[in-house]
């Protein structure tokens, strides 16, 4: 069923019509032909929506029987109906709190869209109530930065899923399982699936699973009725009705305990959630991603998870690569972040010595792009200079690489690396990364300098001074 709705209406032929109407069109409607009744059948059923007759018989009329149901609760959606040309009662009706009204005779078709309308509405203001969405803008497929192999096939794969998901004539988008390690981006993939794909206009919800008490998950994620416990004061939809016609993100899947996940597998079966003491169930259409840094076969092999779950999560899988298998991505995303927090902490004209560069390039990154990410900051904090030095780095505790031999530097800000970078075979090195990395940059923005140099993250003239170098043109 989609929604309760609550009749309060004395007419009974006019009751049954709309009831009848309403049923068909998937609602699960209850009646009552005065307002003790209809106040009473508020308490046993929670509708979302109460249609509202003003000329009741007893001792409450409409306009009384609104404050009430409003203080029961207040995210009710009610729809007073009123004899034709009273519209001062209309008026009142909307100042005490209803949604709208409507003139007898009702037409049901536009008592249908009315209803649609502010059952809408009521979907909108629990979703502000409980998240907010990112602008796609900062988070498309463009803003998963790097030119190496691993990476162009990672966006490639992105790019494949989204074009699929496009094509989908009916039926909900499959689940998609994205494993990586820490910090290497898996939430900026999700996004780039939800805001280059076909739902980029609807909502994207996230939730770590990790960061949620066990025994507060349940309501976060399925929603409760007033009165369902203790502390139930008002009605709360859950974060999967807020991501309906959108995305549900579940970051830290592995992290989810086995009576949780066997309410995530209904509600990848049936699409349907029901809120904690509720007796309906909601039908969603929601895209489910999930992520996860944990090998879950060896959690399912341990116990630990569900093997129905996983098959039903493992649908589309994209594995993000660390940063140590991006060969040349490091310095580029090192020139990004810079470029982000020289403007953040008013320190234009910021860019890496070579020495630096060579040493970000030969790092292991065990923290990933996460870690390189708070360097950059730092160091720019730090810089009192127009390069970043490796001694500007020299403030972070020592990191050991395992990137190969000794003979490549230990960690990004080692006096060590200082002085290996500054050989003449360190400098070639660099050079050849470097030109590789402007190369495919270059070609993959059509030669178009400018963009070239924005993906970079330096300035035109810096660009424009390291294509005559490499002999690369521009």
């Amino acid at each position: 069923m989609s929604c309760g709705v609550l009749i309060i209406e004395d007419e009974q032929v006019l009751a049954k019509k709309i009831a009848k109407y309403l049923a068909m069109k998937a609602f699960d409607v209850r009646v009552a032909h005065n307002g003790r009744d209809g106040l009473a059948e508020m308490e046993r059923f929670f509708p979302e929506a109460v249609l509202l007759d003003y000329n009741l018989p007893g001792d409450l009329n409409g306009l009384q029987v609104l404050d009430q149901v409003l203080k029961f609760d207040r995210g009710t959606k009610v729809i007073l109906m009123t004899g034709q040309g009273n519209v001062r009662l209309a008026v009142d009706a909307i100042k005490g709190g209803a949604y709208d009204y409507v003139s007898k005779p009702v037409v049901l078709s536009e008592l249908k869209l009315m209803l649609d309308k502010a059952l809408r509405q009521s979907q909108h203001d629990g979703q502000l109530a409980y998240y907010q969405q990112r602008e796609a803008t900062q988070s498309g497929l463009d803003q998963i930065i790097g030119v190496s192999p691993t990476t162009i096939e990672l966006k490639a794969q992105i790019q494949r899923i989204i074009n699929a998901t496009r094509g989908l004539q009916s039926g909900s988008p499959p689940s998609i399982l994205i494993n990586g390690e820490t910090g290497t981006g898996k939430e900026l993939v999700a996004r780039a699936l939800h805001y280059s794909g076909a739902r980029a206009n609807k909502p994207f919800v996230e939730l770590n699973l990790a960061a949620i008490p066990s025994h507060l998950l349940e309501s976060e994620l399925f929603g409760y009725e007033k009165g369902a416990f203790t502390d139930a004061r008002e009605r709360k939809p859950g974060l999967v009705e807020a991501a309906n016609g959108g995305t549900l993100f579940l970051d830290e899947i592995g992290e989810l305990d086995l009576s949780a996940q066997v309410k995530l597998l209904k509600l990848l079966e049936d699409r349907s959630v029901r809120r904690i003491g509720s007796l309906r169930d909601y039908e969603v259409d929601i895209q489910v991603i999930t992520a996860t840094n944990r090998a879950l076969e060896q959690l399912v092999q341990q116990g630990q998870f569900r093997q129905d779950l996983f098959y039903r999560l493992n649908t589309l899988r994209i594995r993000v690569p660390p940063l140590r298998d991006r060969s040349g991505d490091a310095v580029l995303l090192a020139n990004h972040f810079i470029q982000q927090f020289s403007t953040k902490y008013n320190k234009p004209g910021l860019g890496l010595d070579a020495r630096t560069a060579l040493d970000l390039a030969h790092y292991a990154w065990p923290g990933n792009v996460r870690e390189l990410r708070n360097l950059m900051e730092q160091a720019v904090l730090h810089c009192d200079q127009d390069c970043i030095m490796p001694a500007h780095l020299s403030f972070m505790p020592t990191m050991h690489s395992n990137a190969g031999p000794t003979t490549q530097p230990t960690s990004p800000h080692s006096a060590e690396s200082a002085s290996v970078a500054s050989s003449s075979p360190a400098d070639d090195q660099l050079a050849d990364v470097e030109r590789a990395i402007i190369e495919r940059t270059l070609d993959q923005m059509n030669g178009n300098v400018s963009e070239t140099a924005r993906r970079l993250g330096i300035s035109r003239d810096r660009l424009r001074y390291r294509l005559k170098k490499y002999g690369l043109g521009g």
